[in-house]
């Protein structure tokens, strides 16, 4: 959140409980605390004392929120701010005081002609800070410059936490605590990165840049419509048209793409560290594979870094190290969106602890690996460690759109948990959902989901690795959806009725197979104990061991001849042949006891 809080919620059911709230502005001094507050001023007349802060927000804007890692296995979380503060925080079930370290990694590399000009960073509070049972902060690492945090990711068995803002991405050891790489992405014309979030040149610049393109697009739309009045265009044409005449009608004509221009390597923020991404895969040869660190920026730029991480005995002795091992530059600098590494089988890679703990199965290092970068306009499969394009998707020149969220999900079988499949699920700037094969990028399904006029909900879309999906219908509200046929969380209503009377109740068959629970009140059928006798009425509907138990066959309420579906809907016709069979009951009954003083005895059944 805004005010620097992280909020835990369960999300099991169809509607979220609050289970914990984190707070972090503890842990600085922000700018509604000075000295100077309850100091009265001595020559002024009259003595007022300021006694407070009024802010209409009421919380430092540095204190913000931006990105969340978390490792469920060790509890560890990473928390990243808007000042370019970073957190690591480990769970601890006692409360403690202690001193949280700090380390700063320095972004820019001592880079010249770069002179930041957004706002401070937020000053930690020195000595040791008490702290409540929960998650607890161990090393503070700041970011110079203090820049929004855009990416960030936690690999807690390596003990590495990678992070990134707009000038630069950096990897830390929150176990040796000391910074490991820190590398620079800016571009020499990437001015307005030195201004910060809160800029109010920045905005200035970028409508009259936006205000110069629109001309300039204008200006060379209208030369083509120019052009294309012209005889001999109107002569290219006719030709077009009778060579459209003349071919057989049978033949397939290819899907039109939409042309893409290049973006220029000087656009605004092109040094943004869009996703970043730890794989244990094969970089420097096919023989032998270890730790990686992907990062992939705003210009459409990957970076590859090999990792010497030593061994869980050697962590306090050796440190660990990163070399460059490659630098792929994308056609049309389109931004990176996520990075994902395919095993020998197309399979994503596990994540860390989950095949120490059999909670997955171990990827396939036999065969060759493969690497999916999936920008705003396109999907691509490059073989690893030679990086040659396998196959790739044109998003936008297909369909007309952007991505703006990508995940890999995992799609089980409604029949059987043993059926899975692997998909890429996407979500477009138009508010659409496509989902393709991997590695294959065949599509397979298209959905729409999110308005296209609800920015801040697909904005805030997130997917899960099992196929739901959460986003803002409002600032306060989550709209939860499913792409899966099974993993789905919905309300499941069941109506228990049981009904009292003197005889035996309807039901259908004893031999009928119970249905699966389903949504939408589908009642779900006991199976039958046998007929029950008539001291039974007088028990509680709680005491009755069904709702519906058969009666004998040559029962004038006998279920073969009054059935009664209690699985399906109940028609006017059913209810009218229930009463009448009731009355028909009630009439036999009156006989029966009117018979009783006869010298004949009559058996009834």
């Amino acid at each position: 959140h805004e005010d620097g809080t992280v909020r835990f919620w369960d999300a099991s059911g169809v509607s979220l409980k609050p289970l914990y709230k984190l707070g972090t502005a503890s842990i600085f001094q922000t700018d509604c605390e000075h000295d100077s507050l309850n100091q009265a001023g001595e020559e002024e007349w009259p003595p007022f004392r300021k006694v407070g802060c009024f802010d209409p927000y009421s919380d430092d804007p540095r204190l913000g929120v931006q990105k969340i890692a978390l490792c469920k296995y060790t509890a560890k979380m990473v928390v990243a701010g808007t000042a370019g503060q970073v957190l690591v925080m480990e769970l601890s079930d006692e409360k403690s005081e202690h001193v949280v370290s700090v380390a700063t990694v320095d972004l820019l590399q001592d880079r010249e002609g770069f002179t930041w000009k957004g706002h401070d960073r937020l000053a930690p509070r020195n000595g040791p800070l008490p702290f409540a049972p929960g998650f607890q902060p161990s090393v503070l690492v700041q970011c110079v410059p203090p820049a929004a945090v855009t990416a960030v990711t936690l690999h807690s068995e390596w003990n590495l936490v990678a992070f990134g803002t707009s000038h630069g991405f950096g990897l830390f050891d929150y176990y040796r605590r000391n910074p490991v790489l820190a590398r620079c992405t800016l571009h020499p014309n990437d001015s307005l990165a030195m201004e910060g979030p809160l800029s109010r040149v920045k905005s200035l610049k970028k409508s009259l840049r936006q205000s110069f393109r629109r001309i300039r697009k204008s200006r060379v739309s209208g030369k083509k419509r120019l052009n294309a009045s012209s005889p001999s265009s109107k002569v290219q044409e006719a030709n077009a048209q009778l060579a459209e005449q003349a071919g057989p009608p049978e033949v397939e004509m290819t899907p039109v793409q939409r042309r893409i221009e290049p973006r220029s390597a000087d656009d605004s923020l092109s040094g943004v560290v869009r996703c970043l991404y730890f794989a244990d895969t094969f970089l420097r040869d096919a023989a032998h594979h270890g730790p990686t660190m992907w990062a992939g920026t705003n210009s459409g730029s990957v970076f590859a870094y090999a990792l010497e991480v030593p061994s869980q005995e050697k962590f306090s002795e050796r440190a660990v190290e990163a070399v460059l091992g490659k630098e792929i530059q994308l056609m049309h600098r389109a931004p990176v969106v996520a990075i994902a590494v395919l095993d020998g089988r197309g399979n994503p890679l596990p994540e860390p602890y989950e095949v120490s703990r059999d909670l997955a199965k171990a990827p396939d290092m036999q065969g060759s690996h493969s690497m999916l970068i999936s920008s705003e306009e396109q999907f691509k499969v490059f073989t690893l460690p030679k990086v040659s394009a396998k196959t790739k998707f044109k998003l936008t020149a297909h369909e007309g759109c952007r991505v703006r969220k990508v995940a890999l999900v995992s799609l089980a079988s409604a029949g059987s948990e043993e059926r899975l499949e692997n998909c890429l699920a996407c979500l477009t700037n138009l508010g659409d959902i496509h989902i393709f094969t991997v590695p294959g990028l065949r599509p397979q399904v298209h959905y729409g989901c999110i308005r296209k006029e609800d920015i801040s909900g697909i904005a805030s879309c997130v997917f899960t690795k099992h196929g739901q999906g959460f986003y803002l219908i409002s600032p306060s509200e989550f709209e939860r959806f499913s792409l899966s046929a099974r993993n789905v969380t919905e309300p499941l209503c069941r109506l228990e009725v049981a009904r009292l009377q003197d005889t035996s109740c309807l039901s259908n068959s004893s031999t009928a197979t119970p249905k699966l629970p389903q949504a939408n009140g589908t009642h779900v059928p006991c199976s039958p104990e046998g007929q029950r006798s008539p001291a039974d009425s007088d028990r509680s509907p709680e005491e009755h061991p069904a709702a519906f138990s058969p009666g004998p066959i040559d029962s004038p309420n006998s279920s073969m001849e009054n059935p009664l579906d209690t699985t399906g809907d109940i028609t006017v016709e059913e209810v009218k042949d229930f009463l009448a069979s009731s009355e028909e009951a009630e009439r036999n009954l009156r006989n029966a006891s009117e018979d009783e003083a006869r010298p004949t005895g009559i058996l009834i059944k």
